[in-house]
């Protein structure tokens, strides 16, 4: 049978968001860029106003209202300077959000993770206890299990059956413990003792013959929109990957966010083959990020449905839906789908196979890379995916591991020295393919 969940990420609220001011710009978040274009939606140099996270829910509402479970990934404040935020207002904002979801989907059971954005001071997420993991505990307490509450108090992190249904289960990580930015944990080998306790509930998982989803906020591996730019640290990464390859028969999907941007990341046995996928969530604010070295990265506002087998958990397929902001703000509220995974790369499912077909495609077929590379930005950005951006988004996709990327870098990087007449009848000839 076929089940429908939805996976929302990085919603980030910015209850400074005034279309009326008269300042040039009409919000916090947008550091002082002028928003000339800012509308009641949104700006592309802002965050959501309320009025794009409740035109959000009501979208989901509209389009799936009766989803068997809802996977959140966190992020819920602006990004503004720690000096504008503080704890009261952290919390205050994820209350907010957490009361629009359970009012929109009363009947919804929702896995929430923190991101590293719903703390004060941002990125510095405690591997211990502390008031911001308590009071959210506190929050979100309607879906949160006993159990559940007690390592999220300790660490942020909990596990529950899945729908309380023998055989299925869900891990919530809190992966902002690994954070390269996050200086509370820099020499701690396991912080809040997380990688110990999510290697014992998939032995036990193992052992109960489960199949497992994995949430989080923070994803391994690196950006596909600046090369070299990796999350976490060095010695966090690999142990995150050895996690998934020692367990990767049970693990049936990882959902994160973090990124904004629409992607995926595979992760492969030590023969090759494909043995789990990543799935990176757009976001719902549309704001352009300030990350040096990333030019124009905004994207339109973004959420995704999944199908999935409820017996064996495989990912049947992805429906990503969007707000072309700059067309709600202009003429009238509208939500669309985007793409169906299997429709636009034409394979059977979203299993690790799948994937890697995908990305193989992405990476061999112009038309194909040129199709994600728009469905990355939720068609913020249509500039044709160069040869440079190219290799930056095979190789985040292709290679978690740190050294792998490296290589995957120097290597794709020089794949494409074919005389230029070849190399254009080439693309055009796997373009016409690809329309066919």
């Amino acid at each position: 049978m076929k089940g429908y969940f939805w996976h929302i990420s990085d919603l980030h609220w910015d209850p400074s968001y005034d279309v009326g001011s008269n300042s040039a710009s009409k919000c916090a978040s947008s550091g002082g860029r002028p928003t000339p274009n800012a509308g009641r939606f949104g700006d592309y140099s802002c965050d959501s106003p309320w009025t794009l996270i409740n035109s959000t829910l009501s979208a989901m509402r509209g389009i799936l209202p009766d989803p068997d479970f809802i996977i959140w990934t966190g992020d819920d404040t602006p990004h503004v300077p720690d000096e504008q935020l503080g704890v009261e207002p952290v919390l205050r904002i994820i209350g907010n959000l957490t009361h629009i979801i359970k009012t929109t989907f009363p009947n919804t059971k929702v896995y929430s993770a923190m991101g590293n954005h719903d703390y004060h001071p941002k990125n510095q997420m405690p591997p211990e206890k502390n008031n911001i993991y308590e009071q959210t505990a506190n929050l979100w307490h309607d879906w949160l299990h006993a159990a559940s509450k007690e390592t999220f108090k300790i660490g942020g992190y909990y596990t529950e059956k899945l729908l309380n249904q023998t055989g299925f289960r869900v891990v919530v990580l809190n992966t902002n413990l690994y954070y390269d930015q996050n200086k509370l944990t820099e020499n701690i080998k396991d912080p809040a003792d997380q990688f110990s306790w999510a290697d014992k509930v998939l032995q036990d998982a193992a052992k109960n013959n489960e199949k497992v989803y994995i949430i989080g906020h923070v994803p391994p591996g690196f950006f596909e929109k600046k090369r070299d730019k990796a999350w976490f640290r060095k010695e966090f990464n690999k142990r995150y990957i050895d996690l998934i390859q020692k367990h990767s028969a049970i693990i049936h999907g990882q959902f994160f966010g973090h990124h904004h941007t629409d992607s995926f990341r595979m992760f492969y046995s030590s023969k090759g083959s494909p043995i789990s996928a990543m799935f990176l969530a757009p976001g719902v604010t549309p704001w352009i990020t300030t990350l040096p070295g990333v030019i124009d990265g905004g994207n339109n506002p973004g959420i995704r449905m999944f199908a999935y087998d409820t017996k064996t958990l495989l990912i049947k397929d992805i429906i990503t839906y969007y707000m072309n902001l700059t067309y709600s703000n202009v003429v009238h509220e509208r939500w669309e789908k985007e793409y169906r995974l299997t429709e636009a790369f034409r394979v059977p499912d979203a299993s690790p196979a799948s994937m890697h077909r995908v990305m193989e495609r992405i990476s061999s077929d112009k038309c194909y890379l040129q199709k994600y590379y728009e469905f990355n930005s939720v068609n913020y950005d249509l500039t044709e995916c160069h040869a440079d951006c190219r290799v930056d988004h095979v190789c985040a996709m292709r290679e978690v591991d740190f050294e792998a990327y490296e290589k995957c870098v120097v290597k794709e990087g020089g794949s494409f020295t074919a005389p230029v007449l070849f190399t254009l009848l080439l693309s055009l000839m796997l373009s016409l393919l690809c329309l066919n």
